[in-house]
């Protein structure tokens, strides 16, 4: 039983409520003839998401379009972004058709649709020059 670690102390706060008692904080002032404390601030950019709605609410326009912006401004993105997924698969689709429609009016018609191409293709040519 010597092997175990210490109990762990729980004390009573003013207001009622309990904590560790190695998490109470530090007393404000240092104890006489002790060095003054050196504090390290690190000052961070605020993160680019951010900085509209900062800006947004220092000049007064309001919680509401800040909440806009902040809800509608992923889903303006998601929707364009949908839409011009599905643009680009029915483009893609398109082609494919086109390109099958293709070969195989190609590959079906034989000589009399090679013929027929050359007549239209000699029509359309003889049509531009008048």
């Amino acid at each position: 039983m010597s092997t175990l670690p210490e109990p762990v102390r729980v004390v009573q706060l003013p207001d009622g409520t309990y904590t560790y008692a190695d998490h109470l904080p530090t007393p404000l002032h240092p104890a006489p003839g002790a060095a003054p404390q050196v504090v390290h601030q690190h000052i961070h950019q605020a993160p680019p998401d951010r900085t509209v709605q900062r800006v947004a609410l220092g000049s007064g326009i309001g919680a509401g379009t800040v909440a806009a912006g902040v809800y509608f401004g992923p889903l303006l993105v998601g929707a364009l972004t949908a839409i011009a997924a599905n643009l680009a698969l029915l483009a893609f689709l398109a082609a494919v058709l086109v390109w099958g429609v293709h070969t195989v009016v190609r590959s079906v018609g034989g000589p009399d649709g090679q013929q027929a191409a050359k007549a239209i293709g000699k029509a359309r040519r003889s049509r531009k020059g008048k």
